[in-house]
C-alpha cells in the first residue's frame, strides 16, 4: 500500500469517527409565510394601545431648600472631611427631575421615593397641560423605594393596574417617562427577567428586569406591558457609563400595589416581623433536604415571633400561607407584606419531614427586631454576609449598618449618612443591636460619643 493510500484510509477512518458522534438538532418547522407590518395605507403600531396610558404619567420637579440655621450647623471638622455643600457661591435650592403615575381620578400619584426624598416642594406637571401643581407627600417607603402624593385635581386619567401573575418573560413592554428631564418619552423592550432580587438596590426586592431603555428621568414613571396596563414603576439601572446598557429593573405591580395602598390608609408601613435569620439553599445543602427550594433558617432569636412558634435553626421554610417561597429574599418579600400582630401558617421541612406552624408577627420596627429605631433620626440593621457585600463593607469591620437617615433630624444635620457603621458608642464596641441596645440604656438622655466607620476611616459625633 502507498504512502499516499495510507493517508486517504486515515482520513476515511477519522471522518467515520468524527460522523459516529453526530446529534439530531431539534429543528424549526419550515418558514411558510412572512408577514409584512404594512398592509395598503396600514402600518405596524402600538399606538392605540398605550396612547392613552400616556395622560397617566406625570412628569415631577422637586426642590430643596436648607435653612441658614441648618447652614450653619456642619461642624468644622466634619466640613473638613465631608466638604460644606452650602458655600457662597453655591444657590441653597436643588433641583431633580422624575416621573410619576396617576392612579386615582382624585389625584393620587405613585412614584419613587428616591425622586421625592427630602424634597420642601413637590412640582407635577401633567401631560398636555401647563399647569404645575404643588403635591402633598402621602407617605413613603425608603425600604421598597415606593411614595405616594397626591395633587388636588378632579377627572385625572388613572392608568389601568395589571397583575405580576400574568408576565412572562419574552412580553413585550414599554417604559414611559421624563428622561433626563426632555419630555415624555415612550421607549419598547421586554421583559428578561421576572423576581430578580439581591440587587442590592433596595432593602426589599421584587424586581422586572427589562432591556426597555430606562434612563435618570425614568424613575418614578411607567413599566407598561401592550395593553398599556401597568406591571411595574420604573426603579434604576445597571450601567457603568451612566447611559443604559440594557438592563433596567421596574418594581412589580403586586408589591407597588400592595405599598401604596398602606401609604394612602396610615401613611406609613408596618412591616411583620419572623425574627431569623436566613439564607439560601447552597448545591452541597440541596442534599439534606428534600425540597430544592426555600429559605433556611441559620438563627432563631429567643423571645422571637418565629421561636414561640416551635420554628428551629435547620428548619427551611417552602411556604407562607399558599405562596411558595423560593428564596430567603422570597420569605423576606412576603413576610414584609403583613401587618404586625397577623397570623400566618407556616410550611416548614424538618428531619425530611414536611410541618406547618402558626406565627403571629411582630412588628419590624420595635426594638428588638432585626432591623430598629435605637437611635433618633436613624434606621440600623445587624451586618451579616449579604449587607456586607450589598454594601461594600470589608470583614474586618464590626458594628451596626445605618440604613436610612431621616430627613431635618439632628443625625442628619451631624453629617451621619446612609450606608455609615457605627462601630462603638463611647468606650464600648458594638458589633450587634443587642450590644447597641444595651448600651444606650447606660447613656440614657444624655450626649453620647458615637463612632461610625465610613470608607474604612471612622469619625465621631455627638448624639442624644
Amino acid at each position: 500500500m502507498t504512502r499516499t493510500r495510507i493517508m486517504l484510509s486515515g482520513i476515511l477512518l477519522l471522518s467515520l469517527s468524527m460522523h459516529a458522534a453526530s446529534i439530531d438538532f431539534n429543528e424549526a418547522p419550515k418558514i411558510t409565510k412572512r408577514i409584512s407590518p404594512s398592509v395598503k395605507n396600514s402600518i405596524l403600531s402600538y399606538n392605540a394601545a398605550i396612547g392613552h396610558t400616556t395622560q397617566s404619567i406625570v412628569h415631577i420637579a422637586t426642590k430643596q431648600a436648607r435653612s441658614q440655621e441648618k447652614m450653619r450647623q456642619m461642624h468644622p471638622f466634619f466640613e473638613q472631611f465631608f466638604g460644606n455643600p452650602y458655600q457662597k457661591n453655591d444657590a441653597p435650592v436643588r433641583q431633580s427631575l422624575g416621573s410619576g403615575v396617576i392612579v386615582s381620578k382624585d389625584g393620587y400619584i405613585i412614584t419613587n421615593n428616591h425622586v421625592i426624598d427630602n424634597a420642601d416642594e413637590i412640582i407635577v406637571k401633567i401631560p398636555g397641560n401647563n399647569q404645575e401643581y404643588i403635591a402633598k407627600l402621602i407617605g413613603k417607603d425608603p425600604k421598597s423605594d415606593v411614595a405616594v402624593i397626591k395633587i388636588e385635581a378632579e377627572d385625572l386619567k388613572p392608568i389601568m393596574m395589571g397583575s405580576s401573575s400574568d408576565l412572562k418573560v419574552g412580553d413585550v413592554v414599554f417604559a414611559i417617562g421624563n428622561p433626563f428631564g426632555v419630555g415624555q418619552s415612550v421607549t419598547q423592550g421586554i421583559i428578561s427577567a421576572q423576581h430578580k432580587n439581591s440587587i442590592g438596590i433596595n432593602e426589599y426586592e421584587n424586581f422586572i428586569q427589562t432591556d426597555a431603555s430606562i434612563n435618570p428621568g425614568n424613575s418614578g414613571g411607567a413599566l407598561v406591558d401592550s395593553r398599556g396596563a401597568l406591571i411595574g414603576i420604573n426603579s434604576a439601572i445597571i450601567t457603568r457609563s451612566g447611559g443604559n446598557n440594557g438592563i433596567g429593573f421596574a418594581i412589580e405591580v403586586d408589591m407597588v400595589k400592595n405599598i401604596a395602598q398602606k401609604l394612602i390608609e396610615s401613611g406609613s408601613i408596618a412591616r411583620g416581623y419572623l425574627g431569623v435569620h436566613i439564607s439560601d439553599l447552597s448545591k452541597e445543602l440541596r442534599k439534606l433536604y428534600k425540597n430544592d427550594e426555600g429559605a433556611l433558617l441559620i438563627e432563631v432569636q429567643e423571645g422571637s415571633p418565629a421561636s414561640k412558634a416551635g420554628l428551629q435553626r435547620g428548619d427551611l421554610i417552602i411556604k407562607v400561607e399558599d405562596h411558595q417561597i423560593s428564596s430567603s429574599a422570597d420569605l423576606k418579600n412576603k413576610i414584609g407584606m403583613y401587618k404586625p400582630e397577623s397570623k400566618v401558617q407556616i410550611t416548614y421541612e424538618r428531619d425530611k419531614k414536611l410541618e406547618t406552624a402558626t406565627v403571629l408577627l411582630g412588628d419590624l420596627s420595635e426594638p428588638g427586631s432585626s432591623n430598629a429605631t435605637l437611635i433618633e433620626g436613624l434606621e440600623l440593621k445587624e451586618l451579616d454576609e449579604r449587607t456586607r457585600y450589598n454594601h461594600r463593607i470589608p470583614k474586618d469591620i464590626e458594628g451596626i449598618l445605618i440604613t436610612s437617615v431621616l430627613s431635618d433630624s439632628e443625625a442628619e444635620s451631624q453629617g451621619i449618612r446612609q450606608g455609615d457603621v457605627i462601630v462603638q458608642v463611647e468606650k464600648r464596641a458594638v458589633s450587634s443591636l443587642k450590644e447597641l441596645r444595651l448600651t444606650l440604656k447606660k447613656y440614657k438622655d444624655v450626649y453620647k460619643r458615637i463612632y461610625i466607620n465610613r470608607n474604612g476611616r471612622v469619625y465621631v459625633v455627638a448624639l442624644k
